[in-house]
């Protein structure tokens, strides 16, 4: 009689009651076929329901009867199947961020089911360049802004994908059908199957390089012909030439029949990114973006898994693409904080990237302008090997930055929103017909309270952080919960201008317009972009001068490139710089630098106004300097006397609930069992910030370590709490390191 094959199975329903795998026995007929890694249909509970699930290990012995387990009933055929390789990194996942294995399996499982087979739409030039020049003429006399983003971008390609044309220049169906009608295109379909071209077919001519990037891609190719798999950090400033360094690193690890992954921020994946991909590797590439459909999405993780895609572009997602032959893994723009998912499992793509390379033996190459503390710190300590670009290639020179101080406004009698600097550079940028962008450094309003008389901020005396002004006039910190009464004065100067900062991009908006009527002007927040690619169609009309002033949050500033801004006000510089977070200065650190990075890119010199109440404050002093040595000495030094990241590690945990008593109590019960059981610092627990969401009340705590091993047995602790529950009303989420307090 032939033996019995097990199957230990996740089953696809995410809660820590069925957090576990299942075994079931695999019927003959699926012994040949089933492998682990396959998406297999199983009888689930009391009732029998057909649940989905993903066979972790295949065995020929099980710890029950075999009379008392179930039948797998299927493979999913039309899934796509994990790797060995993807499994581990999902249980990776679970054990060092906190989840259940389901979540972490889907966050690495490629799409899950079939799409029917998709076609290629390609916009063809049929016309000369000269006849695209006599059509750029007409459009331009006729106002047709749409067509001329299309003639402009086909002066320079005679071939662009559809899907690019949709999503980055915004070219509707209308005007795509006219300029066909009339010859200048032709849209060619064929079938979604990639032809590979080979590396030296390539379009994009190599520029030369600099001593200093030729250092970088000498030391990597070294490493790779010994075998050496290493993470390597590029500080390099604005316009010094990364993602040529990135592109030579891509092209020598393809020529070893390797593979590539590309993670750039989604909001900085425009048509001007993409297209240098394109242009150096041609369909090589496939790009992996939120704009996807499920077909694009399951054609590209087929193709992958197949070997047919070299590389992949795309934000933190495309880390899971599931290339089979991995070779380097780039981050760029790696202090972003999109890196970091906000949803369970909050994993960080740079330590998740870190683990993946290690399991294909591949690289990974980190680059920004402004490293976040955590990777400097790291690369400090030999744990990355560190490069640096310290000049810039585009020959331009860095914009005129000035702080205003707002404290000598208001005492002068000032009590506008802008400076007497900003709004006089307004009025000479509109009367040259140069841009402005206007750079609100938080959207809405933030909590903390400060003396706009002499810039004093209420802190947290044990945290070192903005205390919250709440509704009912308390301010309150939010890692360990130390309340007091709000303030009629200002206990520094005894002003009487001591309050909660307000602001918003929409009051930014009817100023600018009450001072400048003529102006055009644009508003780009989460509200004016919340339908599909506003983002993009915002960006795109004032690329097109369709505008004189941009106003906007900080997707503003992530590294576009217009080259008419002359001018970048940044409004409110205070309002990341005291939010209650200890990363606040960092963070403010790299969004002036970025946004002093915004103006003067073309001829035209620039200049940046930064408008401040704390402009002696270190991260203000360092961004106006554009000194991020100066910078990290001085943030890391504070790390270090506060026990906070990188310095030790820091675990959040959250607990909700729709009874504000269970979400305490079991907050109370899991702060005891941290502080009884281990040696580490414990915070709270204390209403979470934003302390009630659909009436589900939320209260959260935070546990210091040096050791993050330690912060995952504490977890793990918590989790074996969690799972001898009965009730389960009250929900836990972790989150190792947190780039946002909750």
């Amino acid at each position: 009689m032939k033996s019995l094959l097990f199957a230990k199975v996740i089953i696809d329903i995410s809660h820590e009651a069925v957090d576990r795998p299942f075994t079931y026995i695999v019927p003959e007929d699926l012994t040949d076929r089933i492998a682990v890694g396959d998406r297999v249909e199983i009888p689930f509970g009391k009732g029998n329901s057909i649940k989905k699930g993903v066979v972790v290990e295949l065995c020929d012995h099980a710890d029950i009867p075999a009379d008392k387990l179930k039948y797998v009933l299927s493979i999913s055929e039309k899934d796509l199947s994990l790797s060995d390789k993807r499994i581990y990194l999902a249980g990776w996942i679970k054990r060092n961020y906190g989840s259940t294995m389901s979540a972490a399996l889907k966050t690495v499982l490629p799409v899950r089911s079939k799409v029917s087979a998709s076609v290629k739409k390609t916009v063809v030039r049929k016309a000369s360049l000269s006849e695209i020049d006599a059509a750029i003429d007409t459009a331009v006399r006729k106002r047709n802004v749409a067509r001329l983003r299309l003639l402009f971008a086909l002066k320079d390609e005679s071939e662009i994908l559809k899907s690019i044309v949709d999503s980055k220049l915004h070219i509707s169906s209308k005007t795509l059908q006219k300029m066909e009608e009339d010859g200048i295109i032709e849209i060619r379909e064929e079938r979604v199957l990639r032809n590979r071209l080979s590396f030296n077919e390539t379009k994009d001519t190599l520029p030369e390089l600099s001593e200093e990037q030729r250092k970088i891609t000498e030391t990597v190719k070294k490493d790779l012909d010994e075998g050496l798999a290493k993470t390597y950090l590029i500080h390099g400033i604005t316009g010094s030439g990364k993602t040529e360094v990135y592109m030579r690193i891509i092209a020598d690890v393809l020529s070893r029949g390797k593979q590539a992954i590309m993670l750039i921020p989604e909001i900085a994946l425009t048509y001007q990114t993409l297209m240098r991909f394109y242009r150096r590797f041609g369909n090589r590439v496939s790009v992996m973006n939120s704009t996807l459909s499920k077909g694009e999405k399951y054609d590209l993780y087929e193709q992958a898994s197949k070997g047919e895609v070299d590389v992949v572009v795309g934000p933190r997602s495309a880390l899971f693409t599931p290339l089979p032959n991995l070779g380097v893994i780039i981050i760029d723009e790696e202090h972003e904080g999109s890196y970091k998912s906000e949803t369970m499992p909050k994993y960080h793509a740079r330590e998740t990237a870190i683990e993946l390379a290690k399991l294909y033996k591949a690289s990974v190459v980190l680059g920004s302008a402004t490293p976040s503390i955590d990777s400097y710190y790291r690369a400090k300590r030999g744990e990355y090997e560190l490069f640096k670009l310290t000049k810039r290639l585009t020959g331009n020179q860095l914009p005129t930055v000035k702080v205003s101080d707002m404290r000598l406004e208001l005492r002068s009698g000032n009590r506008s929103i802008f400076s007497r600097d900003l709004l006089n550079l307004m009025d000479e940028a509109l009367k040259k017909g140069e841009q402005t962008m206007l750079f609100l450094n938080r959207r809405g309003f933030a909590g903390f309270v400060s003396c706009r008389e002499c810039g004093f901020v209420v802190k947290c005396p044990h945290c070192d952080v903005s205390l919250s002004l709440h509704a009912n006039g308390k301010m309150v910190c939010h890692y360990c919960g130390y309340t007091t009464d709000s303030y009629k004065t200002c206990p520094e100067c005894g002003s009487k201008y001591i309050a909660g900062f307000k602001a918003g991009t929409e009051q930014v908006e009817t100023e600018v317009k009450k001072i400048f009527p003529k102006a055009r002007v644009l508003r780009m927040d989460a509200d004016t972009t919340s339908e599909k690619d506003g983002y993009e169609k915002i960006l795109t009309k004032f690329l097109d001068h369709e505008a004189d002033i941009l106003i906007g949050t900080q997707m503003i500033v992530k590294g576009h490139d217009f080259k008419d801004v002359t001018l970048m006000g940044v409004l409110a510089a205070d309002m990341s710089l005291f939010a209650a977070d200890y990363r606040a200065s960092e963070k403010t650190f790299q969004l002036l630098t970025q946004a002093a990075g915004r103006a003067g890119r073309g001829d035209l010199p620039g200049n940046v106004v930064i408008q401040t109440y704390n402009p002696s404050h270190y991260a203000i002093e360092y961004a106006v300097r554009q000194d991020y040595e100066g910078f990290y000495e001085e943030e890391a030094g504070y790390r270090e006397l506060m026990d906070y990241p990188p310095a030790a590690h820091m675990l959040s945990v959250l607990v909700s609930s729709p009874s504000e008593e269970g979400a305490k109590n079991l907050a109370d019960r899991l702060c005891t069992l941290a502080r009884s059981n281990f040696t580490s610092s414990v915070f709270g627990p204390a209403k979470a910030l934003i302390s009630k969401i659909n009436d589900v009340f939320r209260f959260c705590f935070y546990i210091k370590d040096g050791d993050y091993g330690e912060l995952v047995k504490i977890k793990d602790g918590m989790e074996a709490l969690l799972s001898e529950r009965k009730n389960f009303r009250e929900s836990v989420f972790f989150d190792f390191d947190p780039q946002n307090i909750n």
